[in-house]
């Protein structure tokens, strides 16, 4: 950075300052993490010659806060994939079961959507289509912030839900399925060339919520890729332009993956390896009834509170689901 042509290149330039900076916030970390534990085994030496009730206090409160930041500083490590620091683009669609998975789907959306105000990542719905009785039929999302993607792709699967049904007057029990796809957004960093003649683009009336706008004008667009047959609309934005360009971004993004995912089925291939597909298994059960549990069926993490979990509480899983995966990617 100190070269005097560093700047020639201003696209390279700002991709190192922000490598740079993110090794730098991890360098910090471990000085702050290795200065506590010095502090700390330092208390632990002075009560061994003054048991005073106090520093016993301050000592307890001091490995509190040190294991808070070990621990977020082995989630910083842990999310070092690829394309983890990027947004994520997700979408839920209801299996089959009618009303009962729309429900569903609607209950997940706001299960990340509260997840999301949580941890601080900003929530966007390019795309929604309300169930006909209730919940919905569909939903796309975007979703910003540093290591967004890395936080959410544990979340791409099958999640079963079993209750007694509202929706049923004879309260029996049922078994609903919903689909979460999630993706990373992709950048200027990564190229993606798409011929326009290989795109079908419709226009039409936005039909979520935006006052009298949305009656005036045809501002929602659908770009459908024809050699995929891959369909993206956006119908959040004001204008036609700025939904043209969102649809544009989540086609990219899904081209990107579809390639990336090709990719990974080769190596698979040539490595004599027999795994499941990730899309089409069950990832997680939810289970309302008759007992309360939600568990992960890749990591085995479970928990009884049902409520925190649907209330968006879904840190335990993501770390529990990090530690598996890097299991996976380097086994004993």
């Amino acid at each position: 950075m100190a070269e005097p042509d560093f700047w020639n290149d201003q696209e390279n330039a700002q991709k190192l300052i922000g490598e740079t900076n993110i090794l730098k916030e991890k360098r910090d970390s471990l000085v702050e993490l290795s200065d506590s534990f010095d502090d700390v085994r330092t208390a632990l030496e002075l009560i061994k010659e003054d048991p005073d009730p106090e520093l016993q206090q301050e000592i307890s409160d001091n490995l509190d806060d040190l294991q808070e930041k070990f621990k977020n500083y082995e989630l910083d490590l842990l999310l070092s994939g690829e394309y983890d620091a990027h947004n994520a683009l997700m979408e839920i669609h209801p299996g089959a079961g009618g009303t009962e998975a729309m429900d569903w789907g609607q209950m997940l959306l706001r299960m990340y959507q509260r997840y999301c105000e949580s941890d601080g990542f900003k929530f966007e719905i390019n795309d929604y289509e309300a169930g006909d009785e209730a919940g919905l039929k569909s939903v796309s999302v975007r979703i910003v912030g540093r290591n967004a993607y890395g936080m959410l792709k544990s979340e791409h699967g099958i999640h079963r839900l079993v209750r007694i049904s509202p929706f049923d007057a004879a309260k029996r029990r049922h078994t609903s399925f919903a689909s979460v796809e999630v993706i990373p957004e992709v950048d200027d960093s990564i190229k993606i060339d798409i011929d326009p003649k290989d795109l079908r683009i419709d226009v039409y009336r936005s039909s979520g919520a935006g006052g009298q706008h949305i009656n005036k004008t045809s501002s929602a667009v659908r770009i459908t890729h024809l050699p995929t047959g891959i369909v993206t609309t956006s119908q959040a934005q004001r204008s036609q332009l700025q939904n043209r360009e969102m649809a544009m971004n989540e086609l990219k993004a899904k081209l990107f993956h579809l390639e990336e995912e090709k990719k990974r089925q080769e190596k698979m291939a040539l490595k004599g390896e027999q795994k499941e597909n990730g899309w089409g298994s069950q990832i997680r059960s939810y289970v309302f009834h008759p007992y309360n549990m939600v568990k992960d069926l890749r990591t085995g993490y479970e928990t009884a509170d049902t409520s925190g979990v649907m209330d968006g509480k879904l840190q335990p899983f993501i770390y529990a689901y990090l530690q598996w995966l890097l299991s996976q990617e380097n086994p004993e």
